[in-house]
């Protein structure tokens, strides 16, 4: 009994120290941060030919601590500038800042995928990366000819981090994050001297909502940091057009077009009835999605027997469903049941973010797929590649764990006046509003055919929408999926129409 008491008070004791030496750490922490911690820096110089001219440029990798009201350090942002020598006047040289989505990714896809002077090169065709060795290559896509670039990893990826007293609720939401990074452009123009260089904002997935609110946090007050120009790669800026929720019926007519496009790129429509025209098809199928099938969702039972075995028949012909299966479903297939249902017969699923990719399903009669085979079938080689270019290439010495995508949680959604309290956040007025109070903003729209993360008919609703000023928007396509970069052709038409961009030549 005497030896148990001991045996507690020593534990209690142990304890009481851990918890205050832990408490201390943490104090120590705090005040190191706010007595001015250095950012880690990294410079390095190089050469690289892209977009037909052969370019010398700096390459500064580091931090850049954000800090609160009260001068405290409560935020590290790390970011890679791409900086080309032989510019003395700023307005003559302009500068895109670039970012991926998630919310949680940082920057390594845009990076190493398509706008860095080095990529990596993955399999031909939509085939797994396997495991190393992976290969990285000069980078003649890139667009350090045009414009100078600055990759940003926002707070939670990458190795950007909150510090000392700052907590991830003030960064992890649709608004907090857009006044974090533009905090960090502010400082970068600061620092760059580069107030009055040309200014782009280039994001992919919920980068391009990253981009909508960040135009809000720029170009609103008078404190306004006008922007030339933004690239939305695989656009979202209204949820509610793909989410196909009980009761949310506009999210198949989103999704409609690009279960279309997949079918035929799998060979699962009569391609004989369209002439063998992929664009004849795409665009009867967008036709039948606005006139027939949205009709028929809305009226539910009200439609006649008729009418609904009609708009099925036409459902199943274009997505390569059977017509058994499209009735049972009452003509509403959610996405994670399409990408397990076209290739049943052949034990294979489709992608998610890429719906030419597949993967080989254990169980025969699922109704989901096991996961997305066009994620698994990528990531290695670009966190991989990223790393082995951020020592190897550009001396990063930093032993923290590098976070790709996955570790942000608990994402505040409440977008206000962009989506407000609303079950979808909708940022797409804060684009169209940008647009006209600034004449000299204009929008670039990049779209993947097979993307079923953000599909292309729903970013075309959205768009479509009053107060977008059509003359300074433009849309695109390419025949692949959510990162379409990762398919050649793609990757360099990508790359022609985003130098096109920048340099105003449309």
């Amino acid at each position: 009994m005497i030896i148990r008491t001991v045996a507690v008070a020593l534990l209690l004791s142990f304890s009481a120290a851990c918890a205050a030496a832990q408490e201390e750490d943490k104090k120590e922490d705090a005040a190191a941060a706010k007595d001015g911690d250095q950012p880690r820096r990294y410079e390095t110089k190089a050469r690289v030919t892209a977009g037909g001219a052969n370019v010398a440029y700096k390459v500064i990798a580091g931090e850049t601590f954000i800090e609160n009201d009260k001068g405290e350090q409560v935020a590290s942002i790390f970011s890679t500038s791409y900086i080309a020598d032989g510019f003395a006047d700023p307005r003559e040289r302009p500068v895109a800042f670039i970012f991926n989505g998630g919310p949680g990714s940082a920057s390594l896809w845009l990076h190493m995928g398509v706008f860095g002077p080095k990529r990596v090169r993955l399999p031909e065709g939509p085939d797994d990366d396997g495991a190393a060795p992976f290969d990285l290559i000069a980078n003649p896509e890139s667009i350090i000819d045009v414009a100078d670039m600055v990759f940003i990893d926002p707070v939670g990826t990458g190795w950007s981090k909150t510090l000392g007293e700052g907590k991830t609720d003030d960064y992890w939401g649709v608004k907090q994050d857009a006044a974090s990074v533009r905090e960090f452009i502010r400082r970068w123009l600061v620092e760059h001297k580069r107030w009055n260089s040309p200014k782009y904002l280039i994001g992919e997935s919920y980068g391009t909502t990253r981009s909508a609110a960040l135009l809000e946090a720029l170009e609103s007050g008078w404190t306004d940091i006008a922007v030339n120009g933004v690239v939305l790669i695989s656009t979202v800026l209204n949820f509610g057009l793909d989410a196909t929720d009980a009761g949310n019926e506009v999210g198949y007519i989103g999704l409609m077009p690009g279960y279309a496009a997949t079918a035929w790129y799998h060979d699962k429509v009569d391609k004989a009835a369209w002439g063998g025209d992929m664009q004849r098809f795409l665009d009867e199928a967008r036709a039948f999605a606005t006139d027939d099938y949205m009709p028929a969702l809305l009226k539910g039972q009200l439609a006649s027997e008729a009418e609904q075995e009609a708009v099925a028949a036409k459902l199943a012909a274009f997505t390569g469903l059977s017509e058994s299966y499209v009735t049972r479903s009452n003509m509403r297939i959610p996405l994670r049941r399409f990408m397990r249902e076209l290739l049943r017969d052949e034990g294979l699923a489709v992608g998610r973010l890429d719906s030419r990719f597949t993967g080989v399903e254990a169980d025969g009669v699922g109704e989901n797929p096991e996961y997305d085979p066009s994620a698994y079938g990528i990531d290695a080689a670009y966190t991989a590649g990223m790393l082995d270019y951020f020592g190897r290439d550009l001396g990063v010495d930093i032993a923290e764990p590098y976070t790709t995508l996955g570790g942000v949680r608990g994402w505040n959604w409440d977008a206000e006046d962009g989506g407000g309290q609303n079950a979808y956040v909708n940022v797409a007025p804060w684009v169209e509003r940008a647009m006209r109070q600034n004449r000299d903003l204009r929008v670039l729209s990049a779209n993947g055919y097979y993307d079923l993360a953000t599909p292309f008919f729903g970013t075309e609703m959205t768009l479509a929408q009053p107060g977008f000023d059509r003359s300074r928007l433009t849309i695109t396509y390419y025949e692949a999926g959510h990162m379409m970069y990762i398919h050649q052709p793609s990757l360099e038409a990508l790359a022609k129409d985003v130098r096109t961009f920048i340099r105003n030549e449309q």
